[in-house]
């Protein structure tokens, strides 16, 4: 019989029963693995491979958290920042509103200011003395400059709609520009200023031409009739004569103006082609263009305006154009 110890006791086993217990041992260590089949262990190693997908998951599910904290917290920042961009945004634009506002009372300001100012020169300039004086100072010839160039500036600035409305006979800009072409004219009357301009102001004149050329007919009539009368009186020194003819739009400029529709500019036109007739060495050179049949039939159309200043200056104007083509056909017979 042996003795077992188990802590501070002993068991005591029958060595044929410890014998029994080896062997039944033995026996389940050769006939476990049987009972243990192929599916049990299966189940097992998967049960081992699910459990650490899922602690692998776990992991990747804690750092998909963290990382949706990471861009949570972003998103606040931006949606923060978005809030502040807006009211930045909103205040910005209530200022730029109220900057508008005052900057559009300020070019009010200054456009009634220009137009009183200017609307004063005009009347001044009407004085030949005054001119004269001006002409005396020296500083005629900047103002000529920006003339030129504000009057070039208000054109160019109305888009096509604007450019077949009728102007606005009440704005502070176009009784500016109106006064500017009415100042040219009353200094292209005095003979000192005639020659400035036909001397030293070529700018001026071809702007005139070129501004006359883009208004649409019928659309500022008053402007084309003192731009119209600039050039005539302009015409009237040989010089300045000269020059003018020698621009290649002038004609066909007259033949627009003769079809603009509002009965002053038409006149006006006529007294221009008058003007230009005048001189035996602008008929040589403009001969071509003055003896054209459709030019004598624009004429010949005016000749029964109801307006009879018009009518009178058509007539005029018919006369001169068919002895100058009388005098054309006498020069080609003796020949």
């Amino acid at each position: 019989m042996l003795a077992l110890v188990a802590q501070d006791s002993f068991v005591r086993v029958r060595k044929r029963d410890l014998e029994k217990l080896t062997t039944e041992v033995m026996q389940l260590r050769e006939f476990l693995p049987r009972v243990l089949n192929g599916e049990l262990i299966q189940m097992l190693q998967k049960a081992r491979t699910s459990q650490t997908m899922k602690e692998h998951l776990v992991q990747e599910q804690e750092q998909l958290r963290q990382e949706c904290l990471h861009l949570q917290s972003r998103l606040d920042a931006v949606q923060t920042e978005c809030q502040r961009e807006r009211e930045d945004k909103l205040l910005l634009r209530e200022q730029l509103w109220q900057s508008g506002t005052e900057l559009q009372q300020q070019a009010d300001f200054c456009s009634g200011l220009g137009s009183a100012a200017c609307s004063l020169l005009w009347s001044c300039s009407a004085r030949e003395d005054t001119v004269t004086l001006w002409l005396a100072d020296g500083k005629l010839q900047s103002f000529l400059t920006v003339a030129a160039q504000t009057l070039e500036s208000f054109v160019s600035s109305l888009d096509e709609e604007m450019k077949t409305q009728t102007e606005d006979h009440n704005s502070h800009e176009h009784q500016f520009v109106l006064a500017l072409a009415g100042t040219i004219t009353n200094i292209a009357a005095v003979a000192c200023g005639r020659d400035l301009l036909s001397s030293s102001a070529h700018v001026l004149l071809d702007t005139l031409m070129k501004l006359l050329e883009l208004m649409k007919p019928g659309v500022f009539p008053k402007l084309k009739v003192l731009m119209l009368m600039a050039l005539y009186n302009v015409s009237i020194n040989v010089k300045g004569l000269k020059y003018i003819s020698g621009n290649q739009g002038l004609m066909p400029l007259i033949w627009t103006l003769l079809d603009d529709g509002h009965w002053e500019v038409c006149l006006h036109s006529l007294r221009l082609l008058q003007s230009v007739m005048l001189e035996d060495d602008v008929l040589l050179m403009l001969s071509s263009s003055l003896l054209d049949p459709d030019l004598h039939a624009r004429v010949i159309w005016l000749t029964s305006s109801a307006q009879p200043s018009l009518r009178l200056a058509a007539q005029q104007t018919m006369d001169d154009l068919k002895a100058l083509q009388q005098g054309r056909g006498s020069k080609q017979n003796s020949v």
